[in-house]
């Protein structure tokens, strides 16, 4: 099950109470406050992880605690520290404060890790209040409560490359020949009913290079305005560094009479929708992809690589069932997204590499002759 939010309800642990104790030991009169303090409370932490990528599980478990401390004892014994509650998050999650609307954190790195709640501090034993005066004290303090917070959870995938188009035009199916996800691929509108995430390997073992990349549910005309799944979906589009932009040239839908007749008008019409949601998605490169080239109106095919050629964006016919066009396209997107990626995660994919073509094997382990 997809989820990409959900609100949490969590609470730190509290502190532990201070000890009012006395040393009474044999022959050791007047042996004064023995009172240990109380342990502090256990912190509530948030940590990405690339082993998760949905929030499903905060759906179904919404609240978390975290311990709390243990009492100060006598003999200046402290109480024990609660231990901390660490929740696990998929890489791309935005963390925000229920109340205020606040964004807290943007988990945009595998193995971040921030705290959200900060346990109460242990109280003082009555050790603490002695004086020269005062040698006796009967005074502690009590452990402080820890934090309580509400919060809520987005999560937008992470990926190099977003499919988007109308409904049926074969992104599923496209997504399933670049990479080895397995969608649900059918012969009807909204089909996909979650993102689908692959892995693209280009290029030939030692000098391999992968992206991702998101299938994401078709859009229709209005989805910034919630028709259909897009109001949903579209914002999973927002982190991607390339836009590949499938567009139907086939009149294999006529005989149901939900064939789209102008397939430049098809484009127009999505591109005004990524426009309405977030115009700085028009912006960013955009790869124009005739599908279903197999059964192609050869009119359909024309008038939308002219409109490709008017706007000087690359164009590609492909045929996801017979593999025409696939290779050809799926080097064009590994070029586009290794020159607008971002610059941390270019780094990071550069150390990886270098990591793999230079392993550091451990030294051979010392033989045991000779030894005395």
């Amino acid at each position: 099950m997809f989820i990409d939010e959900a609100r949490i309800r969590i609470k730190a642990g509290d502190g532990g109470n201070g000890c009012m104790a006395f040393r009474r030991e044999k022959f050791v009169p007047r042996g004064g406050p023995s009172g240990g303090d109380g342990g502090h409370g256990g912190d509530i932490l948030m940590s990405s992880s690339l082993s998760h990528n949905t929030l499903v599980h905060f759906r179904f478990n919404p609240e978390y605690k975290a311990q709390r401390g243990g009492h100060g004892l006598g003999s200046n014994c402290s109480g024990y520290a609660g231990e901390h509650t660490t929740l696990k998050v998929p890489v791309g999650t935005l963390l925000y404060d229920d109340d205020t609307g606040e964004l807290i954190h943007d988990f945009t790195r595998p193995d971040e890790t921030i705290v959200i709640a900060r346990g109460g501090r242990g109280g003082r034993g009555n050790q603490h209040f002695a004086t020269s005066t005062h040698q006796a004290p009967r005074e502690h303090e009590l452990g402080r409560a820890g934090e309580a917070r509400n919060y809520r959870l987005e999560l937008r995938l992470l990926a190099d490359a977003g499919l988007v188009g109308y409904p049926n035009v074969g992104k599923s199916t496209l997504i399933s020949r670049l990479s080895a996800a397995r969608p649900k691929i059918a012969n009807y509108a909204f089909t996909t009913l979650e993102p689908n995430l692959g892995v693209v390997q280009v290029g030939e073992f030692p000098h391999t290079e992968s992206f991702t990349v998101a299938d994401l549910p078709g859009l229709i005309e209005g989805a910034h305005l919630g028709h259909g799944l897009g109001i949903q979906f579209l914002k999973h589009i927002e982190r991607t560094s390339v836009i590949v932009h499938l567009v139907d040239v086939s009149d294999s839908s006529a005989t149901e009479g939900t064939a789209r007749p102008d397939a430049v008008a098809d484009f127009k019409v999505i591109t005004e929708e990524l426009r309405s949601f977030d115009p700085s998605l028009v912006t960013r490169p955009t790869i124009v992809v005739a599908a279903k080239c197999d059964v192609a109106n050869p009119d359909k095919l024309k008038k939308l690589a002219a409109m490709a050629k008017r706007r000087k964006l690359p164009f590609f016919a492909i045929s996801a069932v017979t593999g025409e066009g696939i290779e050809p396209l799926k080097y064009a997107i590994a070029e586009a997204v290794a020159a607008h990626r971002p610059a941390h995660i270019e780094l990071e994919a550069a150390a990886t590499s270098t990591a793999k073509r230079k392993p550091n094997y451990p030294p051979p382990a010392p033989s045991a002759r000779g030894r005395t």
